[in-house]
This record gives C-alpha cells, sequence and structure tokens, in this order.
C-alpha cells in the first residue's frame, strides 16, 4: 500500500483519485465512531488530516520517485559510465597479400591466428589488403600474377570484408578460403559460407554487380601507396615499418611496438630464446613482383612454374 501511495502522484493521482482508500478512511471512521460516520463535514476533515499526515510522512519518498524518474528519462552525460580505452595505444598490424600466392596462404593459415592467443587481439588493429602483386591495366581493369583464379578470390575476400566489417565475422571465411588454397583445393571456396553461418549471395551480388571492382581498386590505390613500397607478398607492416622477409616474427615485433603501461599477455610469455630465433632467421619465402611480359603463352608458363617452384620451395622450408 506504501508503494502504490508512493506511485499515484506520479501519475496526476490524489487522496480523492483513490476511492479504495477513501472508501477504507469512511469504513475505519464508521466502525470507530457513528457519530463522526454521521457527520459528513468530520469525515471529510479526518480524510483531509489523513492525507496531509500521509503526504508528511511521504513526502520523502516522492521526491525520490520523481527523482528516480528524472533520472531514468533524461540521463546527464556526467552520469555515463566511460570504460578506459586502450585505442591510442594500439599498434597497427598491415597484412597486403594475393589469395593464391602459397606464402600468403601459409602466413595466414599458420601463423596469422597467433593473434587471437590471449588478449594480443584487443591492442591489435588488423587491415587485410587482398591485391598484392596485381596490375593495373586501361579502363579500370588489372591482371593477377597467379591468372583470373587469383583475381576472383581477391575479390571475393574483399567483398567479404567490406560486408561484415567486423574482424570476427570476416577473417573466419578468409581464413577457411585460405585453407582450401593451402591444400590445392581452392576451386571449392563456395563451401566455406555454410559452416560460418553467412550468406554466399551476398558476395555474389558484390562481385556481380561492380562493388567488388571498386573494392580490388581501392586496396590497388592503398597497396600502390606504400612506403617504403612493397616489393612481394606478404607483405607485413607493424604501425608503418614493414618487415620485409621476417614476416613470421610479426608477433615480437607487435610486443616491440606497443606503448601501453598494461603489457599484452602474449608479449610476456615471448622467451627470450624466439628473441634470438628472430635474429638468427630473419628469411621467409615470398612471392616476388614479377614484370608483366608481353606474351600471354609465356605469362601462363611463368605463372604455372613459379607457382610449382613455390610450393615446392615452402615443403621444402617447413
Amino acid at each position: 500500500m506504501l508503494i502504490v501511495a508512493c506511485l499515484c502522484p506520479l501519475f496526476g493521482f490524489t487522496g480523492s483519485h483513490v476511492p479504495s482508500l477513501s472508501r477504507s478512511s469512511r469504513l475505519v471512521a464508521s466502525r470507530q465512531s457513528p457519530d463522526r460516520a454521521s457527520n459528513p463535514q468530520t469525515v471529510s476533515l479526518s480524510s483531509m488530516r489523513s492525507n496531509m499526515l500521509c503526504t508528511s510522512y511521504l513526502a520523502p519518498f516522492l521526491l525520490t520517485s520523481y527523482l528516480c524518474l528524472f533520472t531514468v528519462f533524461f540521463p546527464s552525460s556526467s552520469s555515463k559510465i566511460t570504460l578506459p580505452s586502450d585505442s591510442s595505444n594500439k599498434v597497427s598490424l598491415g597484412l597486403y597479400y594475393e589469395s593464391l600466392c602459397p606464402y600468403s596462404a601459409n602466413f595466414i593459415v599458420n601463423h596469422l591466428p597467433k593473434i587471437f592467443d590471449g588478449d594480443l587481439i584487443s591492442h591489435v588493429d588488423l587491415n587485410l589488403v587482398p591485391w598484392g602483386n596485381a596490375k593495373l591495366k586501361g579502363n579500370a581493369a588489372f591482371d593477377c600474377q597467379h591468372g583470373p583464379s587469383e583475381c576472383l578470390l581477391n575479390t571475393v575476400e574483399a567483398c567479404a570484408i567490406d560486408i561484415w566489417p567486423e574482424l570476427n565475422e570476416h577473417f573466419p571465411l578468409i581464413y577457411y578460403i585460405e585453407k582450401l588454397v593451402y591444400s590445392h583445393e581452392y576451386t571449392q571456396w563456395e563451401s566455406c559460407f555454410e559452416p560460418l553461418g553467412l550468406d554466399s549471395k551476398l558476395v555474389s551480388d558484390c562481385y556481380a554487380g561492380g562493388r567488388g571492382k571498386e573494392l580490388e581498386l581501392k586496396y590497388a590505390a592503398e597497396t600502390n601507396a606504400l612506403q617504403p613500397p612493397h616489393q612481394y607478398v606478404p607483405w607485413v607492416v607493424v604501425d608503418g615499418k614493414p618487415l620485409y622477409e621476417d614476416y613470421e616474427n610479426f608477433l615480437s615485433y607487435i610486443c616491440e611496438a606497443y606503448s601501453g603501461t598494461a603489457k599484452p599477455e602474449a608479449c610476456s610469455e615471448l622467451s627470450s630464446n624466439r628473441v634470438q630465433l628472430r635474429e638468427a632467421r630473419k628469411s621467409h619465402p615470398v612471392c616476388y613482383m614479377k614484370e608483366k611480359t608481353s606474351s600471354p603463352v609465356f605469362e601462363v608458363m611463368r605463372s604455372a612454374v613459379e607457382s610449382m617452384t613455390s610450393w615446392t620451395k615452402m615443403l621444402l622450408d617447413v
């Protein structure tokens, strides 16, 4: 009853608007004093005193209720809770790659996922740029180093990044596509969508509707603007500095570049042996950028030989 009495004034009800409360007052008065019950004026005065007494007791509760409702419906900017942000201390990690380069696939499948171990990813801004060593031609057309299939998959991955901008949405798809590339089964790339619960039609529409080409031209401009210019793929950049052929040791570079006060757990786990290993081995296989030849037949043969050689080197290196 106390709660009801406190809330009633908030919705425009006074003592006269709550018939059950007035009726109760009359019943109590009639039972205690028949003479008072027969006198309307006495009953009215009694009700007024009761209401005044109730109001005096409920005033603090009414004030609190009003203040609570005001805070709920009209929160002030000072009442908002602002969580501490570490965005200013994030390390940028850029991966410039092409989908069918075996070394790009190897890096994405076997090395890059380490960034998701522990809390490291919360301290890193990862930017994937699927363009690589492709070459621009006239009329906004382009050729890819490993042929039309690579142009297709570059565009598919560009569309995925555009459609699902959150890293935890587009990276799993890119990972599974590159895993198929790694196992020489990339023609089955369309099978990657369903297990992830992603709609493949969105990517198909992006590719067929021209949005994919627009994205690839954007990535071409971003890649061509690199300073120093990229020489091969994968081209890994940490805070604007290329790692060259030491790209597989990207974790140690991230930890060195991190300037926050709380050191990421993954960085604490990097032992001195890991640093010594990085110093001892700074060369990892890459797909070098080649000048475009005027002979299409020679280009096809060169691309096939280069792919076979790249895979052989990678297997021997492992």
